[in-house]
């Protein structure tokens, strides 16, 4: 690739400048820098809104230029944008290119870039894809674009703080482009664009209108062009143009006359990888694009097979199919010693005069043949015919694969008038296969998000859960606790009634946090950074709601804090004996690529989630199981901040430390087929809420922790992290020396403790003997409750809350007496 990007010099087509003709006729003037007049001729357009046609050396429309070229003027504007945003904004950008003239402008754009998805507008629908959006172009004979992502998310991508890179052959009035951003922003509205063009061409009155339109929507848009100008138009220039064409336009062309016998147009079968889109109308990623630089090669040498011996080449593309044609044409140049050229066919319809003075020399006129959403019409290709071709290599989508491109009046017919040999190389049309997957998550609702649902910020977390708020759900302990032991209910079925922390308790945690802050700022830092270093710039983070929630903000605050990454997080349900969220897990790999998930718990017990949401994942294609967790005191995974079993005061309460969520509901008359798990918001207890006040603590602890982290990070990439089991294998021992013969009643761990002691009917708590203020939260919960606590030696951790095995009238209630029999 890199002779390619080096080519900052087009050949001039022409000794004469190719806008001469219409300069001298219509007394229109380009005014501009030094190389204006390399990048640009003039041509006239039939078209009421425009006279002249701005006609593009380097951009490979309507003029033959070598691939290299073409490629590298678009390669080069990206690296500048890189270099302007940066490289970590950089890794967030996404590139939006217009069809149909800069679709391959701005998949070039977003290569020089590196790391940046890409999508181009389109006019052409797709069955089975909804829209993300639309918008007009004033001065185009055509002017309904769409934005057809197959990611539905991929410009909803501002809650992640991406710039919006949008590209277009030139920036004129700047009406289309802005115009774009204000209907963007308005459905996605983000921090920061960039408009990248090969000419910017405004007036003196259009310049201010871009900073004017900055402050109007409250963002940052800045410009990156190769080069700048103005087109000076005398008064009647319009009607001037029309008759100009009128007095040059034939009532019918040459390109209509049947030469005869021609060659036959010759397939080559380019067996193209794939899963690689043929260009960038659904999203094209930097996946896709490893994947055809893999292997271009191959595919330019069974062009370079068929075209023999041929010396002069075009490589002609179709309409918004740019990019493929493109890259294939700067592989056949490696790959042979012939001259290649490189443009396409397109739908305006331009004016040809064969002129040197004029940018449009000739014009061959073919129907369309790709059946169009908007009817059939004209299509053109133009300076192939007496440019001197031996071969032409026709590059089509296999949409536009049909009986109209081999029609006698057809494109490959038209070409063959003009060159000794042309190929049809058809590229597979990509379109989003309606997987069932895809199909379901269509049918759910958008995440919740605050301060509608839950007291976090809209952009800490997306809860994918449904709002069972006004539902009653709960029920006293020792009636949950009962019906759970019974076999008659499941404990997700129910919610236990919230507890209300007293005064003493509140403090108890204030204290807590205020010493433990440091050291979950510390493992905070190390997790995100493993996580970071082992799953790619930019994970997704799926917290499992909702203890894993507090830990899933704090690791996105890091990476915002640390690194400038704005991750999109997300929380789901899972459910011990019942699985994960089916439908949460449709909507995330319809909205993400699955392998980007990171899943998030606060903390280990015994490891009955990690191993529940392994099984559950086997029905998924592309989720990694592995969760990332705060503190792995069970060694269950081989992601964590920490192994050691210390106090996370997020687990000392419950709701009013997790956004003033509730534990998360599974119940077959709540949630049918194609819903969430349900949750509800205790906007009640926002009195008493220190989700924020936990959060802010911790992060303010960020900086100060920095350097350990980094080192405690690197120290973890280079060890030995496979999961021990050894917390699976105290709780088995436990279960059986206690005579409980049940591991799920078992909950090793401070975390674990503290749920049972606010959720569960205690029986004991098991603490290791010498335990300090890690467990005073835990003394003071057992001594409200009436529940024993025992010092024992060789405990794994730092204590283990066991739930009573056999829920009777002797066992310990929640108010700390006896319960009475019903």
């Amino acid at each position: 690739m890199g002779e390619h990007v080096s080519a900052s010099r087009e050949e001039a087509v022409d000794v004469e400048w190719s806008g001469n003709w219409v300069a001298e006729r219509l007394g229109v003037e380009l005014v501009g820098d030094g190389e204006l007049r390399e990048l640009l001729g003039l041509a006239l357009r039939r078209n009421p809104k425009r006279a002249h046609l701005l006609v593009s050396n380097v951009l490979g429309k309507h003029v033959p230029q070598r691939p290299s070229v073409v490629y590298g003027a678009g390669f080069e504007l990206g690296e500048r944008v890189r270099d302007l945003l940066g490289e970590t904004e950089a890794g967030r950008a996404v590139v939006l290119g217009y069809a149909e003239t800069a679709t391959g402008l701005g998949h070039a754009v977003a290569d020089g870039l590196g790391v940046a998805p890409y999508l181009h507008s389109t006019r052409r629908p797709v069955a089975g894809v909804a829209p993300a959006g639309g918008f007009e172009e004033s001065h185009s004979h055509a002017t309904s674009h769409l934005l057809l992502p197959e990611d539905p998310d991929l410009l909803n991508s501002a809650g992640q703080g991406a710039p919006l890179v949008l590209v277009d052959d030139e920036f004129s009035t700047g009406n289309t482009v802005l115009n774009t951003i204000r209907a963007l922003h308005e459905r996605y509205p983000r921090d920061r664009y960039v408009i990248v063009t090969l000419v910017d061409m405004r007036s003196g009155a259009d310049q201010g209108r871009l900073a004017e339109f900055a402050q109007e929507i409250g963002a940052r848009v800045d410009l990156v062009a190769r080069a700048s100008g103005t087109v000076r138009l005398p008064d009647g220039v319009l009607e001037k143009g029309r008759s100009l064409v009128a007095s040059h336009e034939k009532p019918s062309s040459p390109s209509f006359v049947d030469p005869g016998p021609r060659p036959a147009p010759v397939r080559v079968e380019l067996d193209w990888p794939a899963g690689v889109p043929d260009g960038g109308r659904h999203g094209f990623t930097p996946a896709h694009r490893a994947a055809l630089e893999a292997a271009l090669p191959d595919l330019a040498a069974r062009i370079a097979a068929a075209l023999g011996d041929a010396r002069r080449v075009l490589v002609l593309g179709f309409e918004e199919l740019m990019y493929a044609p493109l890259r294939l044409g700067t592989a056949l140049e490696d790959a042979t010693t012939a001259d290649v050229r490189y443009s396409t066919t397109t739908r305006s319809p331009v004016l040809a005069v064969d002129d040197p003075g004029y940018a449009i020399r000739s014009r061959l006129v073919f129907p369309a043949h790709d059946d169009p959403a908007d009817g059939p019409g004209d299509r053109y290709a133009y300076n192939v015919a007496g440019a001197g071709f031996d071969a032409v290599v026709a590059v089509v989508d296999s949409t536009a694969d049909t009986p109209a491109l081999h029609a006698p009046d057809g494109l490959l017919a038209r070409l063959a008038a003009h060159t000794g040999q042309v190929l049809l190389a058809v590229v597979p049309s990509y379109a989003p296969s309606p997987t069932p997957h895809r199909q379901e998550a269509a049918m759910l609702p958008e995440p919740l998000r605050g301060p509608a649902f839950s007291s976090y910020a809209a952009d800490d977390v997306g809860w994918l859960l449904q709002d069972l708020s006004d539902t009653v759900l709960e029920a006293p302990t020792e009636e949950r606790e009962e019906a759970i032991q019974s076999g008659g209910a499941h404990y997700a079925e129910s919610l236990p009634v919230e507890y209300q922390p007293s005064p003493q308790y509140q403090e108890l945690f204030k204290a807590a946090l205020a010493t433990s802050a440091a050291r979950i700022a510390r493992a905070v830092g190390t997790v995100t950074e493993t996580v970071l270093a082992e799953r790619g710039p930019r994970p997704v983070l799926v917290s499992l709601a909702r203890a894993g929630t507090p830990v899933g903000v704090l690791m996105r605050r890091w990476a915002q804090h640390r690194h400038g990454l704005d991750l999109p997080h997300y929380a789901v349900s899972i459910v011990r004996g019942r699985g994960i969220d089916a439908n949460a897990l449709r909507w995330l790999a319809a909205h993400h690529d699955p392998a980007d998930v990171v899943f998030v718990d606060g903390w280990t017990g015994k490891g009955a989630i990690t191993r529940e949401l392994a099984v559950a994942l086997e029905e998924f294609d592309g989720f990694n199981p592995e969760i990332a967790v705060l503190a792995d005191p069970g060694g269950c995974v081989r992601t964590y901040g920490t192994r050691e079993d210390f106090l996370i005061p997020s687990a000392c309460l419950n709701s009013t430390v997790s956004g003033l969520i509730s534990r998360t509901v599974l119940r077959a008359d709540l949630v049918g087929p194609h819903d969430f798990h349900g949750g509800k918001f205790y906007r009640e207890l926002a009195g008493s809420d220190v989700s924020g006040y936990f959060l802010d603590t911790v992060a303010a602890r960020f900086d100060e922790v920095a350097d350990a982290v980094d080192a405690e990070a690197k120290e973890l990439l280079a060890a030995d992290r496979a999961p021990t089991w050894e917390g699976w294998a105290a709780v088995e021992r436990i279960s059986e020396e206690y005579g409980i013969h049940d591991v799920n009643l078992v909950k090793p761990g401070v975390g674990e403790t503290t749920r049972v002691l606010l959720r569960r009917v205690p029986w004991k708590i098991l603490a290791k003997r010498g335990a300090g203020a890690d467990l005073d939260h835990v003394r003071l919960l057992a001594e409200q409750r009436g529940v024993p606590v025992e010092e024992v030696d060789g405990l794994p951790y730092t204590c283990v809350g066991l739930i009573h095995p056999k829920f009777t009238r002797g066992a310990t209630g929640a108010d700390g007496t006896a319960v009475t029999a019903k």
